[in-house]
Protein backbone atom coordinates (compact mmCIF):
# COMPACT_ATOMS: atom_id res chain seq x y z
CA UNK A 1 0.00 0.00 0.00
CA UNK A 2 0.95 3.50 -0.96
CA UNK A 3 0.58 5.19 2.20
CA UNK A 4 1.29 8.66 0.81
CA UNK A 5 -1.69 7.93 -1.61
CA UNK A 6 -3.80 6.58 1.16
CA UNK A 7 -3.73 9.26 3.53
CA UNK A 8 -4.45 12.18 0.50
CA UNK A 9 -7.28 9.61 -1.14
CA UNK A 10 -8.17 9.44 2.82
CA UNK A 11 -9.01 13.18 2.77
CA UNK A 12 -10.76 13.37 -0.46
CA UNK A 13 -12.95 10.71 0.88
CA UNK A 14 -13.64 12.65 3.81
CA UNK A 15 -14.51 15.93 2.10
CA UNK A 16 -16.50 14.36 -0.90
CA UNK A 17 -18.70 12.28 1.44
CA UNK A 18 -18.50 8.96 -0.55
CA UNK A 19 -16.40 7.03 -2.45
CA UNK A 20 -17.36 7.19 -6.04
CA UNK A 21 -17.43 10.89 -6.04
CA UNK A 22 -13.84 10.93 -4.55
CA UNK A 23 -13.22 8.54 -7.48
CA UNK A 24 -14.29 11.03 -9.97
CA UNK A 25 -12.24 13.92 -8.22
CA UNK A 26 -8.75 11.90 -8.49
CA UNK A 27 -9.57 10.23 -11.79
CA UNK A 28 -9.45 6.59 -10.65
CA UNK A 29 -11.97 3.73 -10.24
CA UNK A 30 -14.15 3.46 -7.14
CA UNK A 31 -12.77 0.30 -6.78
CA UNK A 32 -9.28 1.59 -6.40
CA UNK A 33 -10.75 3.85 -3.58
CA UNK A 34 -12.36 1.63 -1.53
CA UNK A 35 -9.83 -1.13 -1.30
CA UNK A 36 -7.30 1.44 -0.77
CA UNK A 37 -9.55 2.37 2.19
CA UNK A 38 -9.65 -0.80 3.39
CA UNK A 39 -6.00 -1.69 3.20
CA UNK A 40 -5.27 1.83 4.98
CA UNK A 41 -7.75 0.53 8.24
CA UNK A 42 -6.35 -2.85 7.94
CA UNK A 43 -2.75 -1.35 8.27
CA UNK A 44 -4.52 1.08 11.41
CA UNK A 45 -6.45 -1.84 12.94
CA UNK A 46 -8.75 0.95 13.25
CA UNK A 47 -12.53 1.78 11.51
CA UNK A 48 -11.78 4.69 9.93
CA UNK A 49 -14.76 5.08 7.51
CA UNK A 50 -18.49 4.53 8.11
CA UNK A 51 -20.35 3.34 5.61
CA UNK A 52 -23.88 3.42 4.15
CA UNK A 53 -26.02 3.28 1.41
CA UNK A 54 -25.78 6.83 0.54
CA UNK A 55 -23.06 8.34 2.51
CA UNK A 56 -19.65 7.52 3.43
CA UNK A 57 -18.61 9.18 7.12
CA UNK A 58 -16.36 9.48 9.23
CA UNK A 59 -16.16 7.63 12.67
CA UNK A 60 -14.73 9.49 16.05
CA UNK A 61 -11.34 7.67 15.14
CA UNK A 62 -11.31 8.71 11.77
CA UNK A 63 -11.78 12.41 12.34
CA UNK A 64 -8.77 12.70 14.88
CA UNK A 65 -6.62 11.35 12.59
CA UNK A 66 -7.61 13.19 9.81
CA UNK A 67 -7.10 16.57 11.58
CA UNK A 68 -3.70 15.30 12.77
CA UNK A 69 -2.76 13.85 8.86
CA UNK A 70 -4.14 17.30 7.47
CA UNK A 71 -2.14 19.35 9.52
CA UNK A 72 1.21 17.06 8.52
CA UNK A 73 0.37 17.29 4.62
CA UNK A 74 -0.19 20.92 4.71
CA UNK A 75 3.15 21.08 6.47
CA UNK A 76 4.82 18.70 3.79
CA UNK A 77 3.10 20.71 1.13
CA UNK A 78 4.81 23.91 2.11
CA UNK A 79 8.06 22.12 2.95
CA UNK A 80 8.34 21.24 -0.58
CA UNK A 81 7.07 24.64 -2.00
CA UNK A 82 9.67 26.54 0.03
CA UNK A 83 12.17 24.33 -2.28
CA UNK A 84 10.94 26.35 -5.36
CA UNK A 85 10.18 29.51 -3.76
CA UNK A 86 13.90 29.89 -2.52
CA UNK A 87 14.46 30.21 -6.27
CA UNK A 88 14.83 33.35 -8.57
CA UNK A 89 11.48 33.22 -9.62
CA UNK A 90 8.55 33.19 -7.66
CA UNK A 91 6.19 30.74 -8.04
CA UNK A 92 3.63 29.43 -5.72
CA UNK A 93 0.70 30.61 -3.08
CA UNK A 94 1.18 33.62 -1.30
CA UNK A 95 -1.29 34.44 1.71
CA UNK A 96 -1.03 37.95 2.58
CA UNK A 97 -2.88 39.55 5.46
CA UNK A 98 -4.06 43.13 4.51
CA UNK A 99 -5.93 46.33 6.93
CA UNK A 100 -9.65 46.71 5.69
CA UNK A 101 -9.80 50.69 4.36
CA UNK A 102 -6.04 50.56 3.44
CA UNK A 103 -6.05 47.67 1.46
CA UNK A 104 -9.22 49.06 -0.48
CA UNK A 105 -7.79 52.72 -1.22
CA UNK A 106 -3.88 52.10 -1.47
CA UNK A 107 -3.41 48.23 -1.83
CA UNK A 108 -6.54 47.02 -3.84
CA UNK A 109 -5.18 49.07 -7.41
CA UNK A 110 -2.03 47.54 -7.57
CA UNK A 111 -2.58 43.55 -6.69
CA UNK A 112 -3.56 42.91 -10.52
CA UNK A 113 -0.29 44.62 -11.43
CA UNK A 114 1.51 42.36 -9.40
CA UNK A 115 0.07 38.94 -10.68
CA UNK A 116 0.68 40.18 -13.93
CA UNK A 117 4.51 40.61 -13.10
CA UNK A 118 4.72 37.20 -11.19
CA UNK A 119 2.00 35.04 -13.36
CA UNK A 120 3.25 32.04 -11.13
CA UNK A 121 2.19 33.35 -7.81
CA UNK A 122 -1.06 32.75 -6.95
CA UNK A 123 -2.04 35.13 -4.25
CA UNK A 124 -4.52 34.54 -1.07
CA UNK A 125 -5.74 38.27 0.33
CA UNK A 126 -7.28 38.14 3.60
CA UNK A 127 -8.89 41.04 4.84
CA UNK A 128 -8.44 41.12 8.60
CA UNK A 129 -7.65 44.53 10.86
CA UNK A 130 -6.55 42.43 14.09
CA UNK A 131 -2.76 41.44 14.17
CA UNK A 132 -3.22 38.23 12.75
CA UNK A 133 -0.83 35.52 14.29
CA UNK A 134 1.20 34.45 11.09
CA UNK A 135 2.46 30.87 11.88
CA UNK A 136 -1.09 29.62 13.19
CA UNK A 137 -2.87 31.13 10.14
CA UNK A 138 -0.26 30.38 7.42
CA UNK A 139 0.34 33.77 6.48
CA UNK A 140 3.56 34.09 4.30
CA UNK A 141 3.25 38.56 4.79
CA UNK A 142 1.04 40.68 6.88
CA UNK A 143 0.96 44.51 5.63
CA UNK A 144 0.40 46.65 7.96
CA UNK A 145 0.37 50.43 9.84
CA UNK A 146 1.83 51.34 12.91
CA UNK A 147 5.13 51.01 15.06
CA UNK A 148 7.16 47.95 13.96
CA UNK A 149 8.54 47.28 17.07
CA UNK A 150 5.36 46.03 17.96
CA UNK A 151 6.34 42.49 16.02
CA UNK A 152 10.07 42.59 17.36
CA UNK A 153 9.67 38.56 16.75
CA UNK A 154 9.06 39.14 12.90
CA UNK A 155 11.22 40.96 10.27
CA UNK A 156 9.64 44.26 9.41
CA UNK A 157 10.48 46.06 6.31
CA UNK A 158 9.28 49.81 5.72
CA UNK A 159 6.89 49.89 2.69
CA UNK A 160 5.60 53.78 2.70
CA UNK A 161 5.69 56.50 5.13
CA UNK A 162 1.83 56.97 7.20
CA UNK A 163 1.64 61.05 7.33
CA UNK A 164 -1.46 62.13 9.04
CA UNK A 165 -3.59 64.93 9.30
CA UNK A 166 -5.23 67.38 11.40
CA UNK A 167 -8.88 67.64 9.53
CA UNK A 168 -12.10 68.92 9.96
CA UNK A 169 -15.05 70.33 7.16
CA UNK A 170 -15.63 73.78 6.55
CA UNK A 171 -19.24 73.49 8.25
CA UNK A 172 -17.55 72.28 11.47
CA UNK A 173 -15.09 75.20 11.23
CA UNK A 174 -17.51 77.30 10.73
CA UNK A 175 -19.88 76.79 13.59
CA UNK A 176 -17.01 76.15 16.27
CA UNK A 177 -14.09 78.41 15.39
CA UNK A 178 -10.45 76.69 13.47
CA UNK A 179 -8.01 75.76 15.87
CA UNK A 180 -4.54 78.13 15.62
CA UNK A 181 -2.56 75.86 17.99
CA UNK A 182 -2.86 72.15 19.21
CA UNK A 183 -3.43 73.30 22.77
CA UNK A 184 -6.68 74.45 21.17
CA UNK A 185 -8.14 71.50 20.32
CA UNK A 186 -9.21 70.60 24.11
CA UNK A 187 -12.06 72.91 23.20
CA UNK A 188 -13.14 70.80 20.55
CA UNK A 189 -15.00 68.03 19.59
CA UNK A 190 -12.26 65.48 18.44
CA UNK A 191 -13.53 62.38 16.55
CA UNK A 192 -10.37 59.78 17.55
CA UNK A 193 -9.16 55.96 16.26
CA UNK A 194 -10.52 53.46 18.89
CA UNK A 195 -7.63 51.22 20.46
CA UNK A 196 -8.64 49.46 23.09
CA UNK A 197 -9.03 50.81 26.69
CA UNK A 198 -13.05 51.61 26.41
CA UNK A 199 -15.11 55.12 25.71
CA UNK A 200 -13.76 56.93 28.79
CA UNK A 201 -9.90 56.45 27.51
CA UNK A 202 -7.61 59.13 27.35
CA UNK A 203 -6.06 59.61 23.94
CA UNK A 204 -3.08 61.74 23.73
CA UNK A 205 -2.20 63.22 20.13
CA UNK A 206 1.20 64.85 19.93
CA UNK A 207 2.53 67.37 18.00
CA UNK A 208 6.16 68.25 16.30
CA UNK A 209 7.48 70.92 15.42
CA UNK A 210 11.46 71.02 14.74
CA UNK A 211 12.87 69.71 17.84
CA UNK A 212 9.61 70.90 19.75
CA UNK A 213 6.92 68.46 21.22
CA UNK A 214 3.94 68.85 22.74
CA UNK A 215 1.53 66.34 24.01
CA UNK A 216 -3.10 67.48 24.02
CA UNK A 217 -5.56 65.20 25.41
CA UNK A 218 -8.55 65.58 23.13
CA UNK A 219 -12.23 64.14 23.99
CA UNK A 220 -15.14 63.67 21.73
CA UNK A 221 -18.39 61.87 21.36
CA UNK A 222 -17.29 59.37 18.75
CA UNK A 223 -14.50 57.04 18.83
CA UNK A 224 -14.15 53.92 16.07
CA UNK A 225 -11.95 51.73 15.07
CA UNK A 226 -13.34 52.07 11.29
CA UNK A 227 -11.38 54.75 9.66
CA UNK A 228 -14.35 54.68 7.21
CA UNK A 229 -16.69 55.98 10.16
CA UNK A 230 -14.72 58.81 11.10
CA UNK A 231 -14.18 59.84 7.65
CA UNK A 232 -17.92 60.10 7.71
CA UNK A 233 -18.28 61.88 10.64
CA UNK A 234 -15.87 64.63 9.87
CA UNK A 235 -17.20 65.11 6.29
CA UNK A 236 -20.73 65.04 8.08
CA UNK A 237 -19.21 68.81 10.14
CA UNK A 238 -18.93 66.19 13.41
CA UNK A 239 -15.47 67.24 14.69
CA UNK A 240 -12.02 67.43 13.90
CA UNK A 241 -9.95 64.35 13.04
CA UNK A 242 -6.58 62.78 13.01
CA UNK A 243 -6.10 60.85 10.20
CA UNK A 244 -3.70 59.42 7.59
CA UNK A 245 -3.00 61.12 4.32
CA UNK A 246 -4.22 58.22 2.25
CA UNK A 247 -7.28 58.38 3.62
CA UNK A 248 -8.26 62.39 3.56
CA UNK A 249 -5.82 63.56 1.19
CA UNK A 250 -8.28 63.06 -1.84
CA UNK A 251 -10.88 65.06 0.16
CA UNK A 252 -8.81 67.94 0.98
CA UNK A 253 -7.38 68.63 -2.60
CA UNK A 254 -11.72 68.41 -3.63
CA UNK A 255 -12.62 71.43 -0.80
CA UNK A 256 -14.22 69.15 1.35
CA UNK A 257 -11.85 69.10 3.92
CA UNK A 258 -9.61 71.53 5.47
CA UNK A 259 -6.45 70.65 6.46
CA UNK A 260 -5.74 72.19 9.95
CA UNK A 261 -2.47 72.91 11.95
CA UNK A 262 0.12 72.52 8.77
CA UNK A 263 3.05 73.14 10.48
CA UNK A 264 2.67 70.42 12.60
CA UNK A 265 3.14 66.58 12.76
CA UNK A 266 0.84 65.21 14.71
CA UNK A 267 0.39 61.17 15.41
CA UNK A 268 -2.04 59.47 17.94
CA UNK A 269 1.23 58.04 19.74
CA UNK A 270 5.16 59.32 20.34
CA UNK A 271 6.34 56.97 17.87
CA UNK A 272 6.56 57.55 14.29
CA UNK A 273 3.74 55.18 12.34
CA UNK A 274 4.48 53.43 9.11
CA UNK A 275 2.97 51.16 6.52
CA UNK A 276 5.44 48.13 6.96
CA UNK A 277 5.57 44.14 5.62
CA UNK A 278 6.07 41.63 8.29
CA UNK A 279 6.71 38.21 7.88
CA UNK A 280 8.16 34.86 10.27
CA UNK A 281 11.96 34.65 9.84
CA UNK A 282 11.49 31.32 7.99
CA UNK A 283 10.11 33.55 5.34
CA UNK A 284 13.69 35.53 4.73
CA UNK A 285 14.79 33.64 1.99
CA UNK A 286 11.27 33.14 -0.08
CA UNK A 287 11.56 34.68 -3.41
CA UNK A 288 7.51 35.47 -3.05
CA UNK A 289 7.64 37.35 0.34
CA UNK A 290 10.94 39.88 -1.06
CA UNK A 291 8.60 40.44 -5.07
CA UNK A 292 5.91 41.61 -3.46
CA UNK A 293 7.89 43.73 -0.83
CA UNK A 294 10.00 45.67 -3.38
CA UNK A 295 6.78 45.67 -5.75
CA UNK A 296 4.84 47.72 -2.63
CA UNK A 297 7.74 49.87 -2.19
CA UNK A 298 7.83 51.14 -5.35
CA UNK A 299 4.32 51.02 -6.05
CA UNK A 300 3.18 52.69 -2.08
CA UNK A 301 5.94 55.48 -2.47
CA UNK A 302 5.02 55.90 -6.40
CA UNK A 303 1.18 56.39 -5.04
CA UNK A 304 1.86 58.18 -1.92
CA UNK A 305 3.87 61.78 -4.34
CA UNK A 306 1.07 61.46 -6.75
Amino acid sequence: MDKFLALNTLLEVADAGGFSKAAQRLGVATSSVTRLMDSLETSLGAVLLTRTPRRVSLTDAGTAYVEQIGKVLDDLAEADESIFDSGAAPVGSLRISVPSTYSRMRLAPHLAAFLAANPKVFLDVVVADHFADLGLERIDAAIRIGLPDRDSNLIARKLADNPRYVVASHDYLERRSTPEDPEALGDHECLRVAYGGGYRSRQIWTFRSGTAQEQVEVRGHLQSNSLDILLEAVLAGRGIALLPEWLVGAEIRAGRLMRLLENFDASPHQGDAIVYAAYLPNRRHSSKVRALVQFLEARLNSSLEG
